[in-house]
């Protein structure tokens, strides 16, 4: 697997702002889908913080927080989900371009001058209207713009996660941000599941069979 930095030579192909466009949680069993959009104000973020600025699966829970912050500070910044309702309804890949598409919308709306371009993490374009698409793939380990938003999405999603965990202690998510852990996996087959869980997913859908059987 080829080793990357984050860098702006993406963006510098084009003549305007740059957007860039990444999701976190497609693989849990529960909680929403959540995608970024961010543009770096370049002029203004402090060269030692962008330095900072990698794909959020290479940073510890505490450097995340810090640069979602300084990254709300220097750059135009967009959230958006997809719920569990949508991502069962849709599938997870539909969901996710969905919250990217919403994330996108929302970004354009808060700008004077909104992007001529976005650049989006992986192979699966979303639908953005009239703006130029480049997918990348390993795009939050190779520019500040993907990255910047998967460090944005990745921090909201596990905050939604750690508040989700008070009403339902049973799960882990706190810790496992609702992926399928083997603590998570054992509290579906004692507790059963939640709203928040998603029903098309294999562990979830099995242990509906269960409880469908078992109420017979």
């Amino acid at each position: 697997m080829p080793q990357y930095k984050p860098d702006f030579s993406f963006e510098d192909r084009y003549a305007g702002l740059v957007c860039g466009i990444d999701e976190a949680g497609r693989g849990p069993l529960a909680g929403p889908v959540v995608a970024a959009a961010v543009v770096i104000r370049r002029g203004e973020m402090p060269a030692d913080i962008l330095a900072q600025i990698d794909d959020s699966k290479a940073l510890t829970a505490e450097k995340r927080a810090f640069l979602f912050s300084k990254i709300y500070e220097y750059a135009h910044v967009s959230l958006a989900e997809a719920s569990v309702v949508e991502i069962d309804r849709l599938n997870i890949l539909q969901a996710s371009l969905l919250a990217m598409k919403k994330a996108h919308a929302k970004l354009r709306k808060q700008m004077q001058v909104p992007p001529v371009a976005a650049l989006v993490d992986g192979n699966q374009k979303p639908s953005l209207g009239r703006v130029a698409i480049e997918t990348i793939v390993q795009g939050d380990a190779r520019s500040f713009s993907i990255a910047a938003a998967s460090i944005i999405a990745k921090h909201y999603r596990d905050q939604l996660m750690y508040k989700a965990a008070r009403k339902f202690p049973q799960y882990g998510w706190e810790t496992n941000a609702g992926y399928g852990t083997p603590e998570h996996l054992k509290a579906i087959e004692i507790h059963g599941i939640t709203p928040l869980h998603r029903r098309s997913f294999a562990p979830v859908s099995k242990q509906l069979v269960k409880e469908n059987i078992a109420n017979d």
